[in-house]
């Protein structure tokens, strides 16, 4: 008998054990609760803690976009990208806005000196070269620069914790809403799956998630009302999507997908700030606006 059962499990051919395999959407959720995690983290704390987060996340963005060029044929600087945006970062912190007008001025000149001795060195691409890293230093850099002037206003941490945890509900609800009921495509061109109803259920959950977030923090920070986080989180649903899409016309235009594979379930850094790059500025604005400051 015992010769049989060895003989049986001789021919019963051994199969590897199955490996844990998580689905994109399940991917998605879990690193984004982490991101939220983690983010929160850093805005709370504040100060160098903060600006140290912000870099990296500008920094990992700047070379997505530089890699993007790359690969499409073009020669922008890294280091000039990615110089700049510090520059732009670490000023903002330090000065707010006065240093804006002496680092344009500097971004430019050695912008024309880098494409001059590119040029010589035969590189056809130089003229264009100019235009893409002014543009990366613009993209990345200038609007990733209100991260911090957000942060830095009365109450900033009360603020940036409306301003951005309302985008991520805006990303959240469009993706919800267009997964259960897309079916008229917003722009087929440049994102196909994107839709007017995942439109319309970011534009709700922005609404909602501002006003909610808003009078949550009202209790510790009394200039945060429930009708400012109404009109900002509006605001944000309505204007972010086309930061969304705005990246994905750069992605469109170089054949790619994710400008990398940084984030699982949600392709680069780049991708996942795209709005945040808009939700900055506009929050910035309009809650001084709103303010009076």
């Amino acid at each position: 008998m015992a010769d049989g059962i060895a003989a049986m499990a001789e021919s019963r051919p051994l199969t590897a054990p199955k490996k844990l395999s998580l689905s994109p959407l399940s991917q998605r959720l879990i690193l984004s609760c982490i991101i939220i995690a983690v983010g929160c983290s850093f805005i709370a704390a504040g100060g160098y803690f903060y600006l140290f987060f912000a870099l990296a996340i500008i920094t990992a963005a700047a070379w997505e976009y530089w890699r993007m060029y790359q690969a499409g044929g073009y020669r922008p600087s890294l280091v000039l990208l990615m110089g700049g945006c510090w520059a732009l970062m670490i000023t903002r912190q330090q000065w707010g806005f006065e240093a804006v007008p002496l680092l344009f001025s500097l971004f430019a000149l050695v912008t024309i000196a880098i494409q001059v001795f590119d040029y010589r060195q035969a590189n056809k691409t130089a003229a264009l070269d100019f235009g893409v890293n002014l543009g990366g230093l613009l993209y990345v850099g200038w609007l990733g620069a209100y991260f911090i002037s957000l942060r830095a206003l009365p109450d900033g941490l009360w603020w940036t914790m409306l301003v951005l945890p309302t985008t991520g509900l805006v990303d959240g609800g469009a993706y919800l809403f267009g997964s259960l009921f897309g079916k008229h495509k917003m722009a087929p061109l440049i994102s196909p799956k994107k839709s007017w109803e995942g439109y319309a259920g970011g534009v709700l959950f922005g609404i909602l998630g501002g006003a909610g977030f808003a009078a949550l923090w009202h209790l510790r920070a009394p200039l945060v009302t429930a009708w400012d986080g109404l009109l900002i989180g509006a605001a944000i649903g309505l204007l972010t999507p086309i930061g969304d899409l705005g990246e994905s016309v750069l992605k469109r235009g170089f054949g790619v997908k994710d400008t990398s594979g940084i984030l699982p379930g949600h392709g680069g850094v780049l991708d996942r700030i795209d709005s945040w790059l808009w939700a900055a500025p506009i929050g910035y604005y309009l809650i001084t606006w709103l303010s009076g400051w």
